[in-house]
Parts: structure tokens; sequence; C-alpha cells
């Protein structure tokens, strides 16, 4: 246990819940995530492969842009700041396996629960300014990106991780080359001195310690991006089915979610109490979040949450409800959040596939009100 704290003492951490120790991964308890601008401390922490020296000078931090565009580019962090524009956004990163633990049988992987996420202020400058500058041919297709991190046995042979998305995503205003997080130079665990930021897509496109971004003709095919890695079925599979031999995509836009953030799971509250204040969070990828309710009768009735506009896209929702309680006793309250296209979370896990990817079951929370014998 000793070992166990060290480790996120060692990175400010709060009371995060470590899920894998090499490479580390830790998952932040919802309850923890109740500001609208998630701490640094409570941020979650999902690494692929080893740890990468650190920088001695972060602005000397170089990255390089080739392949597919006419003007190659090899940048330094204190270049980006002097050459293009700086924008700040706050936008939720989450990783592809968040809820993995809800589908039944278990799927592959570290067991998130809902905290594989956070709400973070991501200061850089749009990647599109970048790709614009180096100029990208007509056959730039896709993106492969490549980091400072060795592999799980400390290799640099081979990328823990790497990842890419269609230039299309690419070229999104809010996909960023990120330096800075929540106003401060961007934590080493989170990826600094140079990370890319790409909203709404699983967490493990937004490549930590960036040195290079390949542009291609064609899908990257790099560690992450092949076999099950980060692809879901196209058609669906029946619980516990390997899945070696069906067709798949690339997981891209994340699915809706909510989550409750108070009261904690467990919370006590004095007898006669009728109302409880209930708050939280929601977002939906891509998407937008239209509409967050809650139940407290297993989606018999449900009272509709006032959602605060998010500041930007791929900002959260935070939304609160007041719930009418009948008497004293045991409730369970389920959020459920529906996006734009009116898809809402489900009550059971669907859509299973071998390595757990893009569980959105409804968040829920039991609280006891008196004496319950």
């Amino acid at each position: 246990m000793q070992d166990r704290m060290s480790a996120l003492d060692l990175f400010g951490k709060d009371r995060l819940t470590i899920l894998g120790e090499t490479p580390l991964v830790a998952e932040t308890p919802e309850s923890l995530l109740d500001d609208d601008t998630t701490p640094i401390a409570r941020f979650f922490i999902r690494n692929n492969g080893l740890l990468p020296e650190r920088a001695d000078d972060r602005e000397a931090w170089r990255f390089a842009i080739d392949g597919k565009v006419k003007h190659p580019l090899d940048l330094s962090v204190a270049e980006l700041k002097s050459r293009f524009p700086a924008k700040t956004f706050r936008m939720v990163l989450e990783c592809g396996g968040n809820g993995r633990s809800f589908f039944e049988p278990k799927a592959e992987g570290n067991a998130w629960t809902n905290g594989g996420a956070g709400c973070a202020e991501w200061t850089g400058v749009s990647l599109r300014d970048v790709l614009y500058a180096a100029g990208l041919e007509d056959t730039a297709f896709f993106t492969g990106h490549f980091g400072a991190d060795p592999d799980k046995t400390g290799s640099m042979e081979r990328q823990a991780m790497s990842r890419g998305v269609p230039i299309a995503k690419a070229l999104e205003e809010h996909t960023l080359l990120a330096w800075a997080m929540n106003g401060e130079p961007l934590p080493f665990i989170h990826g600094g001195p140079l990370r890319l930021i790409v909203p709404g897509w699983p967490g493990s496109v937004s490549q930590k310690w960036l040195k290079r971004i390949w542009i291609r003709d064609r899908e990257h095919d790099g560690p992450g991006m092949t076999g099950l890695s980060y692809r879901v079925p196209v058609h669906p599979l029946p619980p516990g089915f390997d899945g070696k031999h069906a067709e798949t995509r690339i997981l891209e836009s994340m699915p809706v979610r909510s989550i409750i953030t108070a009261p904690a799971h467990g919370s006590s509250y004095e007898a006669g109490t009728r109302t409880i204040t209930v708050r939280g969070a929601a977002w939906a990828g891509d998407d937008a979040v239209t509409h967050v309710d809650c139940s407290i009768d297993g989606g018999t009735t449900w009272v509709p949450a006032q959602m605060t506009p998010p500041r930007n896209r791929y900002d959260w929702v935070r939304w609160a409800a007041t719930i009418e309680l009948p008497g004293d006793g045991y409730y369970e309250i389920f959020a459920r959040a529906t996006d734009s296209h009116g898809r809402a979370q489900p009550f059971r896990a669907v859509n299973w596939n071998p390595n757990g990817y893009g569980c959105n079951v409804m968040h829920r929370v039991a609280v006891r009100v008196g004496e319950v014998s």
C-alpha cells in the first residue's frame, strides 16, 4: 500500500484509485469530479508504456510534422508559441475504456468505472494552423502520432502507443498541440512539455510527450490501431465472444455519458429529509448533450435536470436536479443523459466487445434516509 500511495503522491494526486502500476493507471472517484474545471490533482492518469525522461528545457522540446506535406516542420515549443495564435478551451478527455468494469462477462483491460475522464482547460495552438503552415498534400488522409515514451519493456524500438485520426478531425479548431493545463505548464505525468488533445475521441489519440506527427495517405497502422485495439465490432457480438474474426471499426467519437458527483455513493441523510439536490456532469463525444434526467424508482418516472451551458464545444455540461423523496428509506438514484441524436444511456451495458470499449451504462448512487433496518 505504501508503494501505491507513493506513486500518486509523486505526481501530486488527490485520492485517485490505482488500476495498474506498470504502466501507471489511476481513475478519479465520481464524487471528486464535482468541479466545473477538474483540478490537476484529481485528473485521471492513463499511460500505455513507461515514462520517458523528463525534459531539461520545456521551451526547447521539439516535434516534427512530416510525410504528405509540402514543407516538413521541426519546431520547438518556443517556436510554436511565437509563430501561431494560442487558444484555451475547457474540454473533456476520456479513456476509451471508461466504464469497462460494467461489462458482463468482464472484458480485457483496466477495470475503469466512470473515473477515466476529466475536464480541464487546455492551452496551445490548433493543430490545423500548424498543418496549414506545413502545407498538406492532396493525398493527406490520416495522421500518425509518436511520443517519447518507451513501451512496457523499456524499449524505444516499438512505440508504447501510436494512434492517429482522419485529417478532418485533425483540422478541427479544438484539436490542440497543448503545453498548458489549467493555466499551468503541462504536468509531466499528463504529457508535458507537449501533447495532443483530440477532444471527443478516446484519450489514446491525444498523444503524450509528442515528438512527431506523420501525415499519411492511408489509415495509420501503429500500435493501438489494428486487431482489436481501440476498435469495436461493426455488428453486435454475443457477450463473451472473442471477436477475433469479427469486422471492426476504429473507436471514434465517445458515447454519451453522465455521472453523479453529489451525493456520493453511500451517503446518509437525517430522518425526515424529503428533498435531495443531485449534481453531476455529462458529455457526448463529438455531439451535444440535450438533456439529463434522474430517477429514484428504477426508471418508472424521471426528473429533468437543469443544465449549465458549456463554455465551448467539448466542455462538459454541469447539471443539477431536485429529487423529491416519498419518505425515509433506501434509494438508488440513476442519471441518464441523452445526446443530440436522441441516443440515451442504457440501464445495463450493451455492445459488448472483448476489450471493453464504449460502455456508457447509467451511473447509479445509493443513499439512505433515516434509519433503515
